[in-house]
């Protein structure tokens, strides 16, 4: 019988994202092939310590009760990657005893401190394979200012948008963003995903607390263009050679697909999958997913989201470098539409980060 491969789910987080994290973990838990896999829950607490966790324990949760980490109790063994120690193996915290090696792990953390690039920079550096995005990739996926940037200068097609820093809070005049930009705009934090921190700006006090909320979650903002348009989302799948899925569309019934809508209210928005859309415009998105995933070093899995402006004006709004794996999340539900169950899609992820891991250990790091 072949052995299993043990792969360790790493979630919670110290970000804002910590209990939508819990529930992406919770479905995979639910839908991985358990003959192919052993599990082994790492649970980073929202100070930012690691613990074994009890998957049983996890799967009591409803997705309804969102807990946080510390709700959900570890076995009271923290535990940490060290570099340097033998390739996936983690280290009791209390002891300094060794745990089984990982084969692979499968982070599934929303926002900083682990989509970010700073988790995976600690995966490689203890060699050890992992899903998604590399350092690179996670970096820029999570900068929407470093983003755009780079779209632009690419050639893909973005909204208006400003940027600017804490110190320069007092320099942000509404009557120039609005002749820049537009009226209504958004507001954004630079690094956070799930909508946190996001507001739909109508008029000046609106602005005013706007900015205020996203500062408190980033240094740096910024102020985006209003898009009137379809919100429709596109996941890509693989390294070198990605394919994009068919897409979707968002049909919000808040003011916008605010975090609620996304994850707490089960009506907060209809998913039209596959979204309706004419061939030419369909094949677009696609190109564009794919083409944006490669300018931005992307690796494994991103979920891409554009406005569609007119039906046929297609512009990219962010890339997603860790997607929700939540029942009502989107990634995994293109997949299914595409043909890749949500069980298959965890195993493609596992393999493409193997097949990595492996490319790169033939690479030469010294002279």
């Amino acid at each position: 019988m072949k052995k299993k491969l043990r792969v360790g789910i790493l979630f919670g987080g110290k970000s804002a994202e910590h209990e939508i994290s819990i529930q992406s973990a919770k479905n995979i838990v639910e839908a991985i092939d358990k003959k192919k896999y052993q599990l082994v829950l790492i649970g980073i607490d929202k100070e930012g310590r690691w613990y074994l966790n009890d998957p049983a324990r996890l799967l009591l949760y409803s997705s309804a009760q969102l807990p946080s980490l510390r709700t959900l109790g570890g076995t009271k063994k923290r535990v940490g990657l060290v570099p340097g120690k033998n390739s996936g193996e983690l280290v009791r915290i209390d002891d300094d005893r060794a745990e089984k090696p990982l084969d692979v792990v499968f982070p599934i953390l929303h926002g900083p401190f682990g989509e970010d690039g700073t988790v995976q920079g600690l995966l490689k550096l203890a060699n050890i394979p992992f899903v998604g995005a590399g350092v690179l990739g996670s970096a820029l996926g999570m900068d929407k200012d470093a983003m755009k940037r780079l779209l632009r200068d690419a050639g893909v097609p973005i909204a208006k948008f400003l940027v600017f820093h804490r110190p320069q809070i007092g320099e942000m005049k509404f009557a120039d963003i609005v002749g820049k930009v537009g009226l209504p705009f958004f507001v954004k934090p630079a690094n956070l995903g799930s909508s946190v921190g996001i507001h739909k700006v109508n008029n000046r006090r609106q602005f005013i607390g706007a900015v205020k909320d996203a500062f408190r979650y980033d240094a740096k903002i910024l102020i985006e263009e209003y898009i009137q348009g379809r919100e429709i989302e596109c996941a890509v799948l693989g390294n070198r050679e990605p394919i994009a899925s068919v897409p979707g569309e968002i049909i919000p019934r808040h003011e916008f697909y605010s975090y609620e809508a996304k994850y707490l209210d089960d009506q907060g928005a209809a998913l039209k999958i596959p979204a309706e859309l004419p061939t030419p415009v369909v094949k677009k998105i696609q190109r564009l997913a794919v083409q944006t995933f490669k300018v931005l070093c992307c690796e494994g899995m991103a979920r891409v989201d554009f406005f569609l402006r007119n039906n046929r004006e297609v512009i990219v709004n962010e890339i997603n470098t860790i997607p929700g794996f939540t029942k009502i999340s989107m990634y995994p539900k293109l997949w299914e539409a595409s043909g890749i169950s949500y069980t298959k899609l965890i195993d493609r992820l596992i393999r493409l980060a193997l097949e990595r891991f492996k490319k790169e250990k033939k690479l030469k790091t010294s002279r």
